[in-house]
């Protein structure tokens, strides 16, 4: 049998071996489909390591990306096979392909041997300044493996960081500053010069990325700026001080506290004003948003950043947020509600208006509903305890034991932090002493302990009645927590302690180890406070205890017989027995288990175990004084990286920003573009509008000569004067706070000079033919325009010989005049039939609509035909997804609308145009008052 099963493990996968083999492309890549799809169902392929390895300088695009996939993962367990095709690893970060090139890269960080290390050291510095972003983001990848490999490496690996960390592009981003963290955490002047970009860039960035930068940005600012609440702490401190634990001050630490208050006073009148940094305002600023992120592990980096960041005043905007996630999966709410613990403690106003969120639900898992009972317990207070103590009854009913026991315990911990109530909730709890539970009873019975050590000398007839159930309560907790009480407060009960010592005699050798230690301690006091009464009765507890099977309580009581029966061995401490077993104990705080658990950075593992993990980061205390913010200012560099292309347009932009856009004539009574162009890139802004000017002026010759012939084009070209300005189109795209809008001249003026001053490059590009003249206005007469730009929807292989494309036709559609028309051409490239060409199941964005065209019934083999559909974008650029289904087969597409494709023309006159344009700069003006 053994044998058996050694032959058909020898000949195992030999069929796609056989594939790989083989010199057709398509059999290649089906074999190499189902390899992968085996290694994503967890199975073992790795004895296929040498036959795929072999195609990896396969010319098939297709098959050599999934041969990659299947390298990096098998790549560190084939080390030396993998080190074989090194050379053609080296070749692939030469493809012209970026997916290739970086698949190349990861293959080649993937194999953990260190004398490749210069060879990879190479190829993580070519890749950082590759064209392609995506290969960018492989390099910073791969820079944390090849540090964990060689940390010899580190000084070569921190330049690359610094140059990836000047990347604008927001597909580095994320992936950099976790290489950065990974290496050089410390070497925080990197982020410096790179600050404002990262928070402008931030919303932009994928959504873990956004999680990492987050988490830096936050270490970072509490570095760089001085702490928001800093007066109101002082303030508190000196408030709090000098009171006890009740809140009641004594006269005679009056005359102290004023002291101490006078010099708080003097040191807060020395103090200056706190003043926000402008960067730390930007930072606060750029989070916010994404504090309506869908992804919660964004949203909870925000909270903690806002909580270890902001001014208490503008703290509350995380609570929203973090209780809409209270929606989520168990996982997701079991953190978020330890976060929300956490945060209830030092700020517990936040949370009150989002009580009920917190109300408990049976279907709620155990955890979820003791987290959600301390936040509710943190939230208590005098004018919404009656409230959460009718609730706590309704929990008590529970059938989870668990639940409640906590249950009771939060009880008794609203009456320590509540005076007022202290006296009801300890009549519930007595009356919890009769519940037919025993779980329930005996919890209450320790959590009375406790309240009573407050006041013991009101509540005698409580402690009478704990007495009289010791016959009854049989869970040991519970038996030891009555009998301290009988023991600590005998004198109170002067006649019931010795009744109670008798019964536990008999049944002392069948207790548990911690009721035998309490009755130990009963006897020894009742020893000191009535010995007439207990004193045989003591010598006959210890003699029991004496010869018990647990070391502890024999040593317990070898002790207590030496310090309260002296004899003449018996030394000076038997003097002080009373003094030792009778002294006042204080009592006891009923403290959150998260009260100190703020020290750790909130959303972190650390945070979670309320341990240090392994790591871990601890987030820095505030600076006293302000650190320089002029490290953050960049400087304006002539060199500019080879990817990011900055063409002459852009600094064209620049100079037109000062033009305005009326003639001369007009410059009293038209408005200047001067407001339009102001950029919302936050205080950066401020800081770099110096740096503009005079880089502006330094531009070289070649780009003066390339901008010289475009501006000689503009001068050339009419200006708008109000005897030409008859009429006017304004066409506009209306975003929350943004409306773009322009006037051309009619007739026979479809050219516009000041466009670019307004709106990006695409949009121009996106107008591109559109008619402009007299005529469009009338919607029957407009026609698409023969430059007008084809996108392919189908390609003819996807499609299995239908290819699709679809052009906006810039036409009304006339069945729903808010949809954009969308006309698809369908060509039938087959030798068969195609039909029932029809749209399924289509995937929009919230407000988003479809109106699918008539179903074509058949496309003869060859033919072309097309239809009309409409789609209403919701004024946003976002994709419409659906499927485009035939008789047999069903594909999925998109269409996402360029900029342009979403501006109808509207007529006007001149006074009509010039009140739209009005109301448009009290748009903006009030736009730009919010975010300053």
């Amino acid at each position: 049998f053994s044998l058996d099963l050694i032959s058909i493990s020898l000949h195992m996968h030999d069929d796609l071996k056989e594939m790989l083999d083989s010199n057709k492309d398509s059999l290649k890549l089906e074999a190499m489909k189902r390899i992968v799809a085996m290694i994503a169902r967890g199975k073992n392929a790795s004895d296929l390591f040498p036959a795929v390895v072999k195609n990896v300088a396969c010319k098939n695009i297709e098959v050599k990306k999934l041969v990659y996939v299947y390298l990096v993962r098998y790549a560190e367990e084939q080390q030396d096979l993998a080190l074989l095709s090194i050379s053609t690893f080296q070749r692939g970060l030469k493809d012209p392909n970026q997916l290739i090139r970086a698949s190349a890269l990861r293959v080649l960080s993937s194999i953990r041997v260190t004398i490749i290390v210069p060879i990879m050291m190479l190829a993580i510095k070519e890749a950082a300044s590759d064209m392609s972003p995506y290969v960018r983001k492989t390099a910073a990848h791969a820079i944390p493996k090849l540090y964990s490999l060689d940390p010899e490496q580190k000084d070569q690996l921190i330049e690359v960081i610094e140059k990836l960390l000047a990347d604008k592009t927001t597909l580095v981003a994320g992936s950099v500053v976790m290489a950065f963290e990974e290496v050089c955490p410390e070497r925080i002047d990197l982020i410096h010069k790179n600050y404002r970009k990262l928070c402008n860039l931030l919303i932009d960035v994928e959504e873990w990325g956004q999680v990492v930068i987050i988490n830096m940005l936050t270490r970072y600012a509490r570095t760089q700026f001085l702490n928001p609440n800093i007066n109101e702490s002082l303030l508190e401190e000196g408030n709090t001080e000098g009171k006890t634990f009740y809140g009641s001050d004594e006269d005679e630490d009056e005359d102290e506290d004023e002291e101490e208050k006078e010099k708080k006073a003097e040191a807060l009148a020395k103090r200056k004003p706190y003043v926000m940094d402008p960067d730390h305002r930007l930072l606060l600023r750029n989070t916010k948003p994404l504090l309506q992120s869908r992804n919660a592990a964004v949203v909870m980096a925000v909270a903690q950043l806002y909580f270890h960041l902001a001014p208490k005043a503008e703290v509350g905007v995380i609570a929203k947020a973090l209780v809409r996630l209270l929606r989520s999966h168990s996982e997701v709410q079991f953190v978020v509600l330890q976060n929300v613990a956490t945060m209830t403690i030092k700020r517990r106003g936040m949370f009150e208006p989002y009580l009920k969120s917190f109300y408990i639900r049976s279907t709620d898992p155990t955890q979820i509903k003791i987290l959600k009972l301390e936040v509710l317990t943190n939230l208590a207070n005098e004018t919404n305890i009656s409230t959460i103590l009718r609730e706590f009854q309704t929990y008590i009913k529970s059938m989870d034991k668990d639940f409640v026991a906590a249950t009771i315990q939060a009880i008794g911990r609203c009456a320590t932090n509540i005076g007022e109530v202290r006296d009801t909730c300890l009549n519930g709890l007595v009356q919890l002493l009769s519940n037919r539970d025993e779980l329930v009873v005996a919890e209450s019975v320790v959590v009375i302990k406790k309240l009573l050590q407050m006041q013991p000398e009101k509540h005698s007839d409580i402690i009478k009645h704990m007495a009289k159930l010791i016959d009854n309560i049989q869970v040991p907790m519970a038996r030891a927590s009555i009998l301290w009480l009988i023991g600590e407060y005998c004198e109170h009960v002067p006649k019931i302690a010795p009744d109670v010592l008798r019964k536990m005699a008999k049944s002392f050798t069948n207790e548990e180890d911690i009721v035998k230690l309490q009755i130990l301690n009963l006897a020894a006091k009742l020893y000191l406070t009535n010995s007439k009464q207990t004193k045989l009765l003591t010598q006959y507890v210890l003699n029991l205890a004496k010869y018990d099977q647990n070391y502890d309580i024999r040593d317990r009581a070898r002790f207590i017989r030496q310090l309260i029966v002296p004899t003449e061995k018996s030394g000076a401490l038997s003097k002080y027995a009373k003094k030792l077993f009778l002294a006042l104990k204080p009592a006891p705080v009923l403290e959150s288990p998260f009260k100190d658990r703020d020290h750790f950075q909130l959303g972190s593992l650390s945070h979670l175990l309320n341990a240090k993990a392994g790591g871990y980061q601890e987030l820095p205390d505030w600076p006293e004084s302000a650190p320089d913010p002029s490290v953050r200012n960049v400087e304006v560099k002539e060199s500019v990286p080879e990817w990011s292309k900055c063409s002459a347009r852009e600094k064209r932009k620049e100079k037109k920003v000062e033009k305005p856009f009326y003639s001369d004539s007009e410059g009293e009574s038209g408005p200047t573009e001067s407001a339009d162009s102001e950029s919302d890139s936050g205080s950066g802004s401020e800081s770099a509008s110096g740096s503009e000017e005079s880089g502006s002026g330094s531009e070289s010759d070649e780009e003066e000569s390339d901008e010289g012939s475009d501006e000689e084009e503009e001068e050339e070209e009419p200006k708008l004067t109000k005897k030409k300005m008859q009429e006017y189109y304004y066409y506009c795209y209306i975003n929350p706070c943004i409306h773009i809008c322009f006037a051309v001249e009619p007739a026979h003026s479809p050219q516009v000079t000041p466009v670019n001053a307004f709106m990006s490059n695409s949009l121009v590009t996106d107008l591109e033919g559109l008619s402009l003249s007299d005529d469009v206005l009338a919607p029957a007469t407009i026609s698409p325009s023969s430059s007008m730009k084809t996108f392919e929807l189908l390609h003819r292989i996807t499609g299995e010989g239908l290819s699709v494309e679809y052009c906006f036709s810039r036409q009304p559609f006339s069945p729903d005049a808010n949809m954009v028309a969308v006309q698809i051409h369908f060509t039938n490239n087959s030798s068969s039939d195609v039909s029932n060409l029809h749209v399924e199941d289509a995937k929009l964005q919230s407000g988003m609509r479809v109106k699918e065209f008539p179903e074509i019934e058949v496309l003869a083999a060859g033919d072309t035909t097309t239809a009309v559909m409409g789609i209403d974008f919701c004024d946003s650029t976002q994709a419409a997804n659906f499927q485009l289904c035939t008789n047999s087969k069903k594909f999925f597409v998109t269409i996402q609308p360029p900029v342009g494709e979403l501006m109808r023309p509207v007529f006007m006159t001149e006074n009509e145009f010039k009140k739209e344009q009005g109301k448009d700069q009290r748009q903006r003006g009030k736009c730009k008052a919010f975010l300053l």
